[in-house]
Formats: C-alpha cells, sequence, structure tokens
C-alpha cells in the first residue's frame, strides 16, 4: 500500500499501548485491507519509542514522540530530540495543558505542565515539526502560551473546545481532530459545521472511544471511516469529497512521505 492508494488515515491512535499485544498484528492486517494509514502517537519515552518501531516496521505508519501532560515530571530534552530526528517522526506530542480536576488541578502541576508544555514547542521548532496537541479544559491557558511563538503550527488532537476556542486557534493556524465521539454526542456538531473543511482531521484515540456502531469494544484504526461518515453528515457535505480533504489534510499537517 503506497501513500496514493490510502483511503483514511487515523490521525492520532495508539497502537504502541499494551491494549493491542496480544493481536496487534491482526489489527496492522485490518488496518492495511481498509487502506487506513496511521499515526500512533507517544504520551512517554517508553510509548514514544514503540510509536518509532511501530513506524519503521510498517508502510503508511508515523510516529508521534513526546510527553502527555499527565506524566509531565521531567523532560529529558535530548532522549525526544533524538527520537524526533527519526523521518518517520511527524510531530512532537502528544503534549500540551490537562485540567481534569480528577488527575491532578493542583498549582503546582499546573506550573510543571507549563513548563514542560514550552520545552516540548521549543522541541518542535528546533526539528521544524508540528504539535500534536492534548488541551483538557484549558484552551484559554494553552492558547496565551501558544500565541507567544511564531511559525509553530500542529492540530488539536479531540478537539473539545467552544466556539470561541475554535475561532482562536484557528487564527493560529491550527488543524482540528475528531474522534469517534462525534458519532454519539452532539456537543462538537457546532465546531465541525463551523471549521473550513481544510483544517479538519479524523482520528480514533484508540484503544479508547470506538465510535458507533462499536461502542463499548476496544477501538482500532479501521474504524476512523465512522467518524469521516460523521463528519460529512453533521457537515450536510458529500462523504467522498470529505474522505479525500481529510487525507490531504492530514498530508499537508504532517508533511507524510511514503518512506
Amino acid at each position: 500500500m503506497n501513500l496514493e492508494s490510502i483511503k483514511h488515515i487515523d490521525t492520532h491512535a495508539h497502537l504502541n499501548f499494551e491494549d493491542y499485544d496480544v493481536d496487534r498484528a491482526e489489527v496492522v492486517k485490518r488496518v492495511r485491507d481498509a487502506s487506513v494509514a496511521v499515526i500512533n502517537v507517544g504520551t512517554d519515552e517508553e510509548s514514544s519509542k514503540k510509536a518509532v518501531e511501530l513506524a519503521e516496521k510498517n508502510e503508511n505508519m508515523w510516529a508521534v514522540v513526546g510527553l502527555h501532560p499527565n506524566d509531565a515530571k521531567k523532560f529529558d530534552y535530548d532522549f525526544f530530540k533524538k527520537l524526533a530526528l527519526n523521518p518517520k517522526v511527524v510531530a512532537i506530542g502528544e503534549c500540551g495543558l490537562d485540567a481534569n480536576p480528577r488527575i491532578d488541578a493542583n498549582a503546582a502541576n499546573k506550573k510543571i505542565q507549563e513548563k514542560i508544555f514550552v520545552e516540548q514547542i521549543k522541541l518542535a521548532s528546533e526539528v521544524k515539526k508540528p504539535l500534536m496537541l492534548h488541551i483538557r479544559n484549558a484552551y484559554v491557558e494553552a492558547y496565551e502560551i501558544l500565541k507567544k511563538f511564531t511559525g509553530i503550527k500542529g492540530n488539536l488532537h479531540f478537539f473539545a473546545g467552544t466556539l470561541d476556542d475554535a475561532k482562536k486557534f484557528l487564527e493560529l493556524g491550527f488543524y482540528f481532530s475528531f474522534t469517534g465521539v462525534i458519532t454519539f454526542a452532539r456537543n462538537y456538531d457546532d465546531v465541525v459545521r463551523f471549521l473550513p473543511l481544510e483544517r479538519i482531521m479524523s482520528e480514533t484515540d484508540c484503544p479508547f472511544v470506538a465510535p458507533t456502531p462499536f461502542r463499548g469494544k476496544r477501538n482500532e484504526p479501521s474504524y476512523v471511516i465512522e467518524v469521516v461518515k460523521k463528519i460529512a453528515e453533521i457537515r450536510g457535505d458529500d462523504f467522498e469529497k470529505v474522505r479525500k480533504q481529510l487525507v490531504e489534510n492530514a498530508k499537508t499537517c504532517y508533511s507524510l512521505a511514503y518512506v
């Protein structure tokens, strides 16, 4: 399967997670059979290494390396820079801010998250690759940090912000990706309709949030087609038009190359 034959791109997956240790080969086969390309995303040092290994072993798979804000304690800049220089690494992340009160919302943790977020922005700038952003309940704070940096682009993974949030990040030149949640929740419809189609991407965030009709099951990249179908339906656009544009958006955002 070459880059031209891709029908869909799952721009945020975690086939590098242990959830797939038992049957990863079978999942990858289903991905190939569905003509789906995959970007696997790291959340720490180990999962980032595994994402790179998967990318090196599989055609039309790429990796994102970085430190998730919920794991933000210490960021080894040199370690991640070495990984990031691999030609199959297409972005830095998933990085950002997470103000989920169920995890940790104290002031000290917030400062650590912000510090490590800035370090990853600087790394993205140095290696000239975009950011894969994880932002939860902190869009205003993330925007205030990002607007201070010039030339930084990327994608807001699993976007769950307001229309006002979308407008601000759109002005900064960012993309927005949506998961299977849009197949069963209507909170995202207004934003999906508002955004230019040229700024939207599809993802699964597998193994999490499987779309309808697979709810309750472990998610996987081949299910990304359900997300694309729903984006087209919400917008009232032709499916094939949406499918092609979302593939082009991912190629552009991440400078995807067949290597």
